[in-house]
């Protein structure tokens, strides 16, 4: 355990040097904002907040927004790795496989906990100030719950990028497989919502009708969890076989 500590706070000192990670957290403003402009447009006001929230974070943010991030800044950190031959150093010290791989995989994971938390103050910060939703502490705990769950279940729904990532000594290939990736969610989801894993997130989120207003053709909780284990599980056996062979 005090390896693999040692590990992400190595990984962390190594992101001070990357600004461009830090500027795409910005992007967790962007469905706060643009619900912001949509309701302001209807001249709506006492706004349901989970109608609200529905837009600022669990729709194109759960979605295309999180996903993409993650699997881009996945790919960013395993670029240098493999760009420069490092992971070679790295066996010699020696560094275990699972060791790094979960290193990152945490990395990622804290990185998506952030996003989300930045992404429940903007939703906050455009919802109350403007008067369109009522403060309320049950409906801000529930935002901050359920963003807490989006930020975690969506960095295991990455991992399939991430253990391409590793595989990849570029970083073009891996970003337009995060994409398609991405989208192959949005367009699986509304046929089959316990295959792709982020279609799985989905299902796991939207339990106990949290988010009404959407159509799934599955909204079996535990079959989507089983789905997005066994996904997880075959990513990282991959990441760790295609690591393997690097000498």
């Amino acid at each position: 355990m005090r390896a693999l500590l040692k590990l992400v706070s190595i990984e962390f000192c190594k992101l001070r040097r990357k600004k461009q990670i830090w500027l795409m957290l910005l992007s967790a403003w962007i469905m706060p904002f643009f619900a912001f402009l949509y309701f302001g447009y209807l001249g709506q006001k006492d706004i349901d907040p989970a109608a609200f929230y529905k837009w600022s974070s669990y729709n194109y943010t759960l979605f295309i927004i999180l996903p993409f991030v993650l699997g881009l800044f996945a790919t960013m950190l395993m670029h240098d790795e493999n760009r420069y031959d490092m992971l070679k150093q790295l066996w010699i010290v020696p560094v275990s496989k699972m060791g790094l791989l979960f290193s990152k995989f945490f990395v990622v994971l804290i990185y998506g906990i952030c996003f989300m938390l930045l992404n429940v103050f903007a939703s906050i910060l455009f919802s109350v100030l403007p008067h369109y939703v009522a403060f309320d502490w049950g409906d801000i705990l529930r935002l901050l719950e359920r963003s807490i769950e989006i930020a975690v279940l969506t960095a295991v729904a990455i991992l399939p990028v991430f253990a391409l990532s590793a595989s990849q000594k570029g970083y073009i290939f891996p970003v337009c497989v995060t994409l398609i990736y991405v989208f192959a969610g949005v367009f699986i989801t509304p046929v089959n919502s316990c295959i792709h894993p982020l279609s799985c997130v989905f299902v796991i989120i939207a339990r106990n009708g949290t988010l009404s207003g959407f159509t799934l053709p599955q909204t079996n909780v535990s079959i989507a969890f089983i789905s997005l284990c066994i996904w997880g599980i075959a990513s990282v056996l991959f990441a760790n076989i295609k690591l393997s062979k690097r000498k």
